[in-house]
C-alpha cells in the first residue's frame, strides 16, 4: 500500500484537514479506547500537524510535531494515531519515521521525547527510542516516556 502526506502548522490546514484530524484522534484515543478525555489541549495551536493519507485520499494516519518547551523540554511527536483499517499494514512505520525526519528539518538534530502507550514501547523502540523513567497513567492508560536521541 502506498501513502502520501502533508504537514502543515496549525494555521495552514484547511477546516477538512483539521477535521480529519479531529476525527480520526478522537475515534481512536476516545472511543476505541474507552477513554473519555479533553482531546483538545490548546498544545495544537503552536505545532506541526502530519496526515497520512491511502490511495483513496483517507486520512489514515496522523501524528503532531511539538516544538520544545510544549509538553516537554525537548521537542517531541504526540498524539500518534493510525486508523484500525490500516493496522498492520505499514502506516504507523511510515508515519513516524515522516514524524522523525520533518522534526529534524524542522529543529535540528536534537533528541525527540514521546509519552509512548505502555503497549507501544517495541513499536517505538525500531526507531531508535528508548524508555526512560516510572511507567505512569494517563488518562486510565499506562504511559512511559521514550527518547530519541
Amino acid at each position: 500500500m502506498s501513502y502520501t502526506h502533508i504537514c502543515k502548522p496549525f494555521n495552514d490546514l484547511t477546516v477538512t484537514e483539521l477535521y480529519q484530524a479531529l476525527k480520526l484522534r478522537s475515534e481512536i484515543f476516545v472511543v476505541e479506547q474507552n477513554c473519555v478525555f479533553l482531546d483538545q489541549d490548546d498544545k495544537d495551536y503552536a505545532c506541526h500537524h502530519l496526515l497520512l493519507f491511502d490511495e483513496e485520499q483517507e486520512l489514515v494516519a496522523y501524528a503532531r510535531i511539538v516544538p520544545a518547551g510544549k509538553s516537554y523540554p525537548e521537542a517531541s511527536i504526540g498524539r500518534i494515531v493510525s486508523s484500525s483499517k490500516v493496522r498492520g499494514k505499514g502506516a504507523g512505520k511510515v508515519l513516524v519515521q515522516l514524524a522523525i525526519d520533518i522534526a529534524k528539518k524542522l529543529y535540528g538534530d536534537v533528541p525527540l521525547r514521546i509519552g509512548a502507550q505502555l503497549y507501544a514501547v517495541k513499536f517505538y523502540e525500531i526507531f531508535g527510542f528508548k524508555a526512560e523513567g516510572d511507567v505512569y497513567d494517563e488518562d486510565g492508560i499506562d504511559h512511559i516516556e521514550m527518547v530519541l536521541v
